[in-house]
């Protein structure tokens, strides 16, 4: 694998999405990854839905470009393995809950004593510390104690939780930013020793929330659910057109003109209720009604055609189709081809561009223990006959 991170050693114990993921991330631009399951448990995102001739697709794109093996880190044989393989590692990733690894025998120190420069990362659902740092924590409930939840959905709604699992994936990007600050500390600013990133799953999304702690610090401000409405902005919202919907955000006095004109009401700009931002995020509703009165009356590309036309900042509202036939999609690549089983399947590409020094997809996830030889003989060159017997054991 080429690719920025070419070089970057990774032993991935972890399971489950936010670990995985965050390998994932690395591995496409180039780190090897080497990916641990249990002999008999493999990753349960391996059955999760959808699958494809019994193959799962969240596997296919979060197992992409690593080599994945099979180690019972319950066992001493197994802890002696893990520890090989970590004295040659950049970064070891792990997710179960804290104090497991310590359990095993694997905690930081036995690391650090086979590989000063290690970084180990650690994510768990609500850190290695405090009082529910030994409880089990999943993104559901990282979601709802980090306060999305309860901004997200309308006034009239009940709180509710994302369609993906958004805790865990953004603690994923929080943990390979941190493991790459961890390795330019040790790298270029040149302590030469590693250290123990501690990743929870509530704070990354909460860490988006900016103002919302200080507003209710200063003001005992709460902020509610809004819909598809900003707070600080107006017009702002998902229209109805007369065959779907649009989305359209007007943050700037300039942009709000652009709409008016596109709408044919250019005397909203001269009415007292909306010629200011303030003014018409107090007239919200009058303001949504104009918008929308027009909007129905055409079709969505009528609607987007116009606004464009006028410089005003649309777009359409789309599935899985309407991406895969979109110029602008294709145009950026942001859908890629893979071989799997001899067929052809699109995936997403490989986030974000480089100039230089690109990611790319070498293949897709893996079968259970895929690489057991190729790790197990030729990296850690294991005697055929302890591979035979570690393997009759359940060990590998």
């Amino acid at each position: 694998m080429a690719g920025p991170l070419a070089g970057l050693r990774v032993l991935d114990l972890s399971t489950m999405i936010s670990g995985p993921f965050a390998t994932n991330l690395m591995a496409d631009f180039g780190a090897e990854v080497i990916a641990v399951e249990h002999p008999d448990q493999p990753n349960p995102i391996r059955a999760w839905e959808p699958t494809y001739e019994g193959e799962s697709l969240w596997w296919t794109t979060i197992g992409r470009n690593k080599q994945c093996i099979t180690l019972d880190l319950s066992t001493e044989d197994g802890q002696a393995i893990a520890l090989d393989l970590a004295a040659d590692a950049d970064i070891v990733v792990e997710n179960f809950r804290p104090g497991t690894l310590e359990r095993w025998d694997l905690g930081y120190d036995r690391f650090r004593a086979r590989n000063e420069g290690v970084v180990l990362v650690r994510l768990s659902g609500y850190g290695q510390t405090g009082p529910r740092s030994q409880q089990p924590g999943f993104g559901s409930i990282a979601e709802a104690m980090s306060g999305w939840a309860h901004m997200n959905g309308f006034p009239d709604s009940e709180p509710l939780l994302p369609p993906i699992p958004l805790a865990d994936m953004t603690a994923a990007q929080f943990a390979v930013m941190a493991a790459m600050f961890a390795i330019f500390e040790r790298d270029v600013s040149g302590s030469g020793v590693g250290q123990v990133v501690d990743v929870s799953l509530f704070e990354p999304l909460f860490r988006l929330f900016v103002s919302h702690v200080e507003a209710y610090d200063t003001m005992g401000q709460l902020r509610g659910r809004t819909g598809n409405r900003s707070p600080n902005s107006a017009p702002r919202n998902m229209y109805e057109t007369a065959d779907g919907y649009i989305a359209l955000s007007a943050s700037s006095q300039r942009i709000f003109e652009n709409v008016a004109r596109a709408i044919d009401r250019p005397d909203l700009t001269d009415d007292p209720r909306f010629e200011t931002n303030e003014a018409r995020l107090e007239h919200v509703d009058r303001l949504d009604t104009i918008i929308e009165d027009w909007t129905r009356e055409r079709s969505t590309t009528a609607v987007i055609e116009a606004m464009e036309a006028a410089d005003a900042i649309v777009g359409p509202v789309y599935d899985a189709a309407d991406i895969e036939d979109d110029p602008q999609y294709r145009a950026r690549e942001a859908i890629t081809e893979v071989e799997i089983d001899g067929e052809q399947l699109m995936t997403q590409n490989v986030v974000p561009t480089f100039s230089r020094t690109p990611g790319a997809i070498d293949h897709v996830g893996p079968a259970h223990g895929e690489h057991n030889e190729a790790v197990y003989l030729d990296d850690l060159e294991l005697a055929d006959e302890r591979f035979e017997r570690l393997r009759e054991r359940g060990v590998i």
